[in-house]
Parts: structure tokens; C-alpha cells; sequence
């Protein structure tokens, strides 16, 4: 925990230094995973001592997502678990991890996750995305959708630019341009919108949106690309050309996810 409090320490002097206390600021974390037994270790730390930790520290909601399997019986998905932290601040970030170093319970029933032997890794590798909330969406939403858990689709979407400046232009669609609005309309349930300031793709966006199912899914973006708001948008010379690269990741909510 103290390399990564030191890494956090560097990182988060530096986005304070960017951004308002005024937005949210979201923590990814994937865990990539090789195998069902590093799957049983980390879901353990994270459902029984990772969340109540948090939840400790003053973070009262943070999600845990496992990817949809594809269909296809002949690909073979890698094994993700992502976590969501909705930070109030980038000092919020270093302040619960030290309060986490010095949580007793914490240590104590994570213990198996926290001191695992470096050849009884839990985990292949952690990526970490840091993503600050857009101006018209300053704060994460919990989902109004109330299917089973299992059933339910959250789409995460990520949307790279090809160049800064026409980064920059999507982001103004989705903020000056009113796209977050005409997801709300169209009741796309949308947990966070924001700009990834760290990561391993940028410039990009990310955003996610939750259904029912898959079914739900499906007919919520037909209604979407036949939007009348959605053509006069999208036809619009300043939105074009300013997405190189999108991609979707298909999530569900595990039973102890908050959000």
C-alpha cells in the first residue's frame, strides 16, 4: 500500500493543482485477472474489506462490475473486475488511502488480498483510469433502473480523439451541445460523464449508462440514432470527425455494488 500511496501522492498533487473541488473526480480501477482463483481472491477483498473500508473512510458508494461474456463460444474473454470510486476532489483520493493504511479491520480481514505472496499474485495487473466530471454533469448518479442485478446492462463507453483540439470539440457536444441532455431525455440512466486526465489512452472521453438488459439496451440507442436532436447534432461541421477510436465494454453489477 505505501508505493501506491507515494504514486497517488505525485498524481494527485498534480490534478489538484488542475481542477475545481467543484466536480467529482472517478476512479477506475480493472483488475486483470488470469484465472478463477485470482477472481475469488480479489472479489473477496474487495466485497468484504475494501467497500466497508471506503465506506469507513467517508466514500458511501463505489461500484464493482464484472464484464458480460461474449455469445461467441469461440472467444475467450479476459477476466475484468472494475471499480468505480467517486471521489468529491483529487486530495480525497490520497486521504482515503491513507485512511485505509491505518484502518485495522481493513488490514486485518484483507489481509489474505494485502499480503499475498509474490508467487500467489492475486491479480495479473491493475489498470487505473482517473476521470474528472463534466460541467453538466458535475456528480455521479445512481441508476434508477431496479432490475436484478445480474440481468443488467451498464455500458461504459469510451470515446478517443484524434487530436487534442477535436477532443476537445466532442467534449463540448457532449456538455455546450446538449448530448448529456438528450440522453437524459431519452432516460439512458447515465451514471458519470467526464474527460480521462490519466490513463492509457488519451485524449478520451468515458461515460456510463445502465438498462434493464441487454433488450433494454438495444432500444434505447435505436431511439437515440433516430433522434431528430440527435441528426441536427451529429450533422453539425464542428462535431465532425472527433472520435478515432470508440469502445464499449458491456458490465454488471455485482451483488454487493453500491452502485
Amino acid at each position: 500500500m505505501k508505493k501506491i500511496t507515494i504514486a497517488l501522492t505525485f498524481m494527485v498533487l498534480f490534478v489538484s493543482q488542475a481542477f475545481s473541488a467543484s466536480k467529482d473526480l472517478y476512479q477506475i480501477k480493472i483488475y486483470h485477472l488470469k484465472n478463477a482463483d485470482q477472481e475469488l481472491v480479489v472479489e473477496s477483498y474487495l466485497e468484504k474489506a475494501y467497500l466497508p473500508a471506503l465506506h469507513r473512510a467517508g466514500i458511501s458508494k463505489a461500484g464493482v462490475f464484472k464484464n458480460i461474456k461474449s455469445p461467441s463460444a469461440d472467444k475467450k474473454d479476459e477476466l475484468l473486475i472494475y471499480v468505480l470510486v467517486p471521489y468529491k476532489s483529487a486530495d480525497d483520493i490520497l486521504k482515503t488511502e491513507l485512511k485505509l493504511d491505518k484502518d485495522k479491520i481493513y488490514n486485518e480481514v484483507g489481509a489474505g488480498y494485502l499480503n499475498a505472496a509474490y508467487n500467489l499474485v492475486p491479480y495479473d495487473r491493475i489498470e487505473t483510469i482517473l476521470i474528472n466530471a463534466f460541467e453538466m454533469s458535475p456528480r455521479f448518479n445512481l441508476s434508477a433502473v431496479t432490475a436484478p442485478k445480474a440481468e443488467r446492462v451498464y455500458e461504459l463507453r469510451s470515446y478517443e480523439g484524434p487530436t487534442e483540439k477535436l477532443y476537445k470539440s466532442k467534449v463540448k457536444m457532449f456538455n455546450t451541445g446538449d448530448e448529456i441532455g438528450l440522453f437524459k431525455r431519452l432516460g439512458f440512466n447515465a451514471v458519470f460523464y467526464g474527460s480521462v486526465i490519466a490513463g492509457s489512452r488519451m485524449p478520451n472521453l468515458m461515460y456510463m449508462t445502465t438498462f434493464a438488459n441487454k433488450a433494454d439496451r438495444d432500444k434505447h440507442w435505436d431511439a437515440f440514432v433516430n433522434d431528430s436532436q440527435w441528426k441536427t447534432l451529429s450533422a453539425m461541421e464542428e462535431y465532425k470527425n472527433t472520435v478515432s477510436k470508440s469502445t464499449i465494454t458491456f458490465l454488471y453489477p455485482t451483488d454487493y455494488s453500491d452502485i
